[in-house]
């Protein structure tokens, strides 16, 4: 680890990160400690799909894929950060980033992420074989999505499908088969990562023209509040299939109303002027994901 203490970012020097000893705060900084709506988002679609499946008594499973996510989020930062740590360095919000500014060796890292697998082969080995199957499927588009940005101008789309995986995961951990549900819970989930990623996106607008990174709210531009609009809608539709085709009954979807009220309150007031804004809408989405988490165990329970 090299740097001096006049490259430390304020995110190290205070709260939960300042709290550990100085060797270590890099690498928290790297797994994003002090950021956690990353492994909400990531362990939401678990929860879902394992709640809409009815639970079938394995209550722990939410505590086991919540450890999943956070190991897995985790990686995926350090991960991506050894794939951007050029880019990272131009940019004026990610420059202090520990590989950025070479606080933290690729060694370093490369080191973290296989001890933060190892975290999730213990929860891996937690879940039935096809479960683990799909769970395992998932790391070909993790590894791949870091070069989304220089490639396409939906890189949120490659993360809606890494993001939403979840969904695939809980079903069949429950029911030791992947059906309809969880497929339709998916496709839902992709449309709301898209969404809230082309949110997060739009305080990096002026960042993201100068190095030339592409985004859907760069590709969308004026229309990016309609974009996540849209999606949004696309994704309450598909989750109450998802919610019907486990019990076809209209009161059944009146448990997604209290969410789709919280996503068109985050479309109505999305503006491309308001970075700050357009993350803090960002960062609400964990109490979305919470609402959709409260309708499919009702569903889910009082299906069985």
């Amino acid at each position: 680890m090299t740097g001096s203490t006049d490259i430390v970012p304020d995110s190290e020097r205070s709260g939960f990160i300042g709290a550990l000893p100085p060797r270590l705060r890099p690498y928290a900084s790297l797994m994003r400690l002090d950021r956690p709506i990353g492994t909400w988002l990531l362990f939401w679609p678990c929860a879902w799909s394992v709640a809409l499946a009815g639970v079938g008594g394995r209550w722990g499973l939410f505590g086991w894929l919540l450890l999943g996510a956070f190991a897995m989020r985790s990686a995926g930062c350090v991960y991506n950060d050894i794939i951007d740590r050029d880019l990272d360095a131009r940019v004026e919000r990610t420059r202090l980033r520990p590989l950025a500014s070479r606080r933290v060796s690729v060694a370093g890292a490369w080191v973290l992420i296989a001890l933060l697998c190892l975290l999730g082969l213990v929860v891996l080995l937690q879940l039935n074989w096809t479960a683990a199957a799909i769970a395992l499927a998932s790391v070909a588009f993790v590894a791949a999505y870091p070069f989304m940005k220089r490639i396409t101008w939906w890189p949120q789309a490659w993360l809606g499908l890494v993001f939403s995986w979840g969904a695939l995961v809980g079903w069949p951990a429950v029911t030791a088969s992947l059906d309809w549900p969880a497929v339709l819970l998916w496709l839902g989930t992709i449309a709301w990562v898209v969404g809230y990623d082309t949110l997060y996106a739009i305080q990096d607008l002026e960042d993201d023209a100068l190095v030339g990174v592409k985004s859907s709210a760069r590709r969308l531009g004026a229309k990016a509040p309609l974009g996540v609009a849209i999606l949004y809608a696309l994704a309450v539709l598909l989750w109450g299939a998802a919610i019907w085709s486990v019990r076809p009954d209209w009161l059944a979807l009146v448990a997604l109303v209290p969410a789709a009220l919280h996503l068109a309150n985050q479309a109505l007031r999305a503006d491309l002027k308001d970075g700050e804004g357009a993350l803090a809408l960002f960062r609400s989405n964990r109490t979305c994901g919470l609402l959709v988490f409260l309708a499919t165990l009702a569903v889910g329970l009082s299906s069985r």
